[in-house]
């Protein structure tokens, strides 16, 4: 077994696409409209969905905004340098929400973003152990 993709509802597509490929570098490597279903999916990752997990964003038409609820966690993308890249969204105009720093109990290096739907970015630090990974 191997992970595939998570999936994010987003409330407007080309405003999460511009988000998650101008900003944060992704690539969009597919995206389909279902007319029957009335929604879009749209897949976004690093690299191709054969060699590493990937993240899909479902736009439901019609639904322009989704509670975040009190489950869901984050996203965590490993950055060389959590500062530069905190520097380098903010430039692209991203939203940084926690600056990069060691997390509190630990000495690994992360910050947090925030998409556009308001869904929580977690960076973390090259080189960190994994124990220590929120």
């Amino acid at each position: 077994m191997r992970m595939l993709h998570t999936m994010l509802r987003v409330g407007d597509l080309d405003r999460a696409l511009a988000f998650y490929t101008d900003v944060l570098g992704m690539r969009l490597l597919r995206r389909q409209d279902y007319p029957d279903g009335k929604f879009t999916l749209a897949f976004v990752g690093y690299q191709d969905e054969d060699d590493g997990s990937v993240l899909e964003l479902t736009c439901n038409w019609g639904v322009d905004h989704y509670e975040l609820g009190t489950a869901y966690g984050h996203v965590a993308l490993e950055v060389e340098d959590a500062r530069k890249a905190c520097d380098e969204i903010r430039a692209r105009g991203g939203k940084v929400v926690r600056e990069a720093g060691p997390m509190k109990h630990g000495s690994t290096v992360i910050a947090f973003v925030e998409d556009p739907d308001g869904y929580k970015i977690e960076l973390i630090e090259s080189g960190t152990p994994q124990r220590e990974i929120s």
